[in-house]
């Protein structure tokens, strides 16, 4: 069965481009990145994707007159690889609505916070300002609403009373590590459904309850 043709957007570390780039050098695992583009050259993600033998291209957002015209590259690039399926990992561009819709439910993120909460930037220094015991991540399908397409899959990780911004982001790093090449597995496994706003993935083992912060 050929595996799903994935491509990779990055900005910066590229640290859950890592993740999915160690979950694909399992020759059992259904995905392979064809192509991870980023928007910086000095985006260390790029060199992360070299040595794992990744074709990379870089696109210079500051080169094009308009964001339509920089996502309309960014497409051409992706579809000369044969990508299928696009993931943003520390992607730092907002995406046009056209380049939205063209990848429409082919297109995932991965948000360091519980969705719906803490949209938008700094999510930890959000957690923390809010008081919550609970935070983590999600993987979801983009749409042209900011941080707010179908989830697909969520981690949560307890807030400890002594964290700070970095601390916090250290555990839920740890956990995103993990989601998103679960999610990915799903979706080149074919087991990802979308209606009415909702995802359904067949066959997934549903999580044991409570998870309760501070443990009794």
């Amino acid at each position: 069965m050929a595996k799903l043709r994935v491509g990779v957007l990055i900005s910066g570390r590229g640290s859950n481009l890592q993740a999915l780039l160690d979950a694909c050098a399992d020759k059992a695992f259904p995905a392979e990145i064809v192509l991870v583009v980023s928007n910086r050259s000095d985006a260390p993600g790029l060199d992360r994707a070299r040595r794992a033998g990744v074709p990379t291209r870089l696109l210079d957002h500051k080169s094009f007159p308009t964001r339509e015209a920089f996502d309309l590259a960014m497409t051409a690039l992706l579809h000369t690889a044969g990508v299928e399926l696009v993931c943003l990992a520390g992607f730092m561009r907002l995406l046009s609505d056209d380049f939205v819709e063209a990848w429409k439910d082919r297109l995932i993120n991965i948000h360091p916070s519980l969705l719906p909460s803490f949209r938008g930037m700094h999510t930890h220094r959000q957690a923390l300002d809010a008081g919550v015991t609970l935070h983590g991540c999600t993987v979801h399908f983009v749409t042209n609403d900011l941080d707010a397409g179908p989830i697909l899959v969520q981690a949560a990780v307890p807030v400890h009373s002594g964290d700070d911004e970095a601390s916090l982001a250290d555990r839920v790093l740890e956990a995103e590590h993990r989601i998103y090449p679960l999610a990915l597995r799903w979706l080149a496994e074919g087991r990802v459904s979308v209606a009415n706003g909702r995802v359904t993935v067949a066959d997934a083992t549903q999580a044991l309850y409570p998870l309760i912060n501070p443990a009794a």
